[in-house]
């Protein structure tokens, strides 16, 4: 009899317990009421009528990523390219969304390829490939229009690969490599150039270093010519000095030991002796001089007589 109590109590508390909700962050559950929509609840802790409510849908409110496959779109020159995109969006409204459309992400994918035919249609090859920003931005701009009624916003479309025929990719590498070689080929020409360019520096630097060198060298040797004719003149000068100063001083102890004029002829004569240096035959002498001549040799005899 007891099992029966136990039995209907392990009831109740299951019932009890299924009827508690706690709702996690970022979430939000669609609560119906008898198949009619009841509500949303947000973050928290929930209690639901048994048997008559039920959670319809939880919705995740983050910001979320759709890969889609690439889609074949036209351009506007007849050129086929497969584009796949990729869409950020985050729902806004978890009722919208919930009953607004049956499958979202299908109608999110089949939009975007519709959107994406209408928009590269209008564009040549060349500008789908470099117009990527400008695609990205009418995409989102047509998507977020599109998907509100959803409940859903698209914050960003970003073109992950566009893939063109391969004839074009063809003749894109080709063109890739021509264009590479050629800035090689110009990276190789400014090298050689600058190289040349550093060389004749380096030349011209030397030459003028050479040249300063040369002119400091000639600048020293004629400093030091300078200095030695300096040198030598100025021994001369002293040389000169001193033998006139020697000839004065000489003249002055004649004078002062009271020699008369014919001394002084004498000493005259003393000097011309020495002008000749023994080397003449001839010597011209004044008029005026003979006479002191052969008064010196006068004297001259007198010593010898007074010696013997």
């Amino acid at each position: 009899m007891w099992i029966l109590p136990i039995i209907l109590i392990l009831l109740i508390l299951w019932i009890f317990t299924s009827c508690i909700k706690i709702v996690p962050q970022a979430q939000a559950y669609v609560i119906e009421r008898l198949g009619a929509y009841q509500g949303t609840w947000s973050v928290g802790f929930h209690l639901k009528v048994p048997f008559l409510d039920r959670v319809a849908r939880r919705v995740n409110l983050k910001e979320q990523v759709a890969d889609f496959p690439p889609q074949p779109v036209i351009t506007k020159d007849n050129a086929s390219v497969r584009i796949d995109t990729v869409v950020f969006y985050q729902i806004t409204d978890p009722k919208l969304f919930t009953y607004g459309v049956e499958n979202p992400m299908m109608a999110i994918e089949n939009l975007t390829a519709t959107t994406l035919r209408n928009i590269i249609g209008d564009l040549e090859l060349d500008q789908t490939l470099t117009s990527r920003e400008i695609i990205n931005t009418k995409m989102r701009a047509a998507l977020d229009i599109a998907t509100d009624p959803w409940g859903i916003k698209v914050n960003r479309v970003e073109l992950k690969n566009i893939i063109p025929p391969a004839e074009i990719q063809n003749a894109m590498e080709r063109q890739m490599k021509a264009e590479r070689e050629r800035r090689e080929a110009v990276t190789r020409a400014e090298g050689e150039k600058k190289a040349k360019i550093l060389e004749a520096e380096g030349e011209k630097e030397s030459a003028i270093l050479r040249a300063e060198a040369d002119k400091q060298a000639a600048i020293l040797r004629a400093e030091a010519q300078k200095e030695k004719m300096i040198r030598e003149a100025e021994g001369e000068a002293e040389a000169i000095l001193k033998v006139q100063q020697a000839n004065a001083d000489g003249i002055r102890a004649l004078k002062e030991a009271g020699a008369d004029a014919a001394v002084l002829k004498i000493k005259s004569l003393e000097a011309f002796e020495k002008v000749a240096d023994g080397k003449a035959t001839t010597i011209l002498l004044p008029a005026e001089l003979e006479g002191i001549a052969s008064v010196a040799a006068a004297l001259k005899q007198g010593a010898k007589t007074a010696e013997s």
